[in-house]
């Protein structure tokens, strides 16, 4: 790869996420995928340790941004909350808004596969691109950079107080209007055997309400049933808006 190639990703990754790197080397290393030049062995040439660093700090700015936010709540919503946010499905989708899948370097084999769209490969990019802005810059520059990527998901939070059991409330709502419960849909399951990656739906009355994804079933199932209240919370309050 030329040195105007290797230029080019770096302007691109630099525009979308709004932040220009004092040291080059910081962001074409979180670029790097572990297939890229046979450094599948050799993890020191790959974003395998800006991985690493990046997931720390990315779980230490939301867990304080949550901290900052929701005084009125304890320990368990919160961490149900952390974990809403913070996700393979959610960094992913991130990685994908700032185009990060074409930017990566990965080798041929890698591509045809599909890596530049596999969701682990683009969550873990994500938050080597994390690491990399904390090295080149500062805790509070990177805390800007992260709550920046994340404010819509954070808008999607107003149902914070019901976090601790949301399957449970899905349930007590639905036995309002019908004696016959949810049941929950197992849609795929990707990844090899060591990084499972679930998605799975809620069903009513043959009616699909929402889906979820998450690292187990059980982590699926929930967010699938948080995202049913969310929509059954905003359909309620745009008919209350409309009267």
């Amino acid at each position: 790869m030329s040195t105007s190639e290797f230029d080019d990703r770096i302007k691109r990754i630099e525009e979308s996420i709004q932040y220009t790197f004092k040291d080059k080397k910081q962001i074409l290393l979180a670029l790097t995928h572990r297939s890229f030049s046979g450094s599948e062995s050799k993890s020191l040439n790959s974003n395998q340790r800006l991985e690493f660093l990046g997931d720390a700090v990315l779980q230490l700015i939301i867990t304080q941004e949550l901290y900052q936010r929701y005084p009125e709540h304890d320990e368990g919503p919160l961490t149900k909350a952390r974990a809403q946010l913070v996700n393979r499905r959610t960094l992913a989708d991130l990685a994908s808004k700032i185009d990060l899948g074409s930017q990566l370097m990965m080798s041929r084999g890698e591509e045809l596969s599909g890596g530049r769209e596999r969701p682990s490969a683009l969550a873990d990019a994500f938050e080597a691109v994390v690491g990399a802005v904390f090295v080149d810059s500062s805790f509070e520059r990177t805390y800007e950079f992260v709550i920046d990527c994340f404010s819509e998901h954070f808008g999607e939070l107003q149902i914070l107080p019901n976090l601790e059991n949301p399957k449970g409330e899905l349930q007590e709502y639905l036995q309002t209007q019908s004696n016959r419960p949810p049941h929950y849909e197992l849609i795929r399951v990707t990844g090899p055997d060591h990084d499972r990656f679930f998605e799975c739906a809620v069903v009513h009355d043959k009616k699909e309400l929402g889906r979820g994804s998450g690292k187990s079933k059980k982590e699926a199932e929930f967010n699938a049933a948080i995202q049913a209240m969310e929509h059954f919370r905003s359909h309620s309050t745009n008919e209350a808006t409309a009267k």
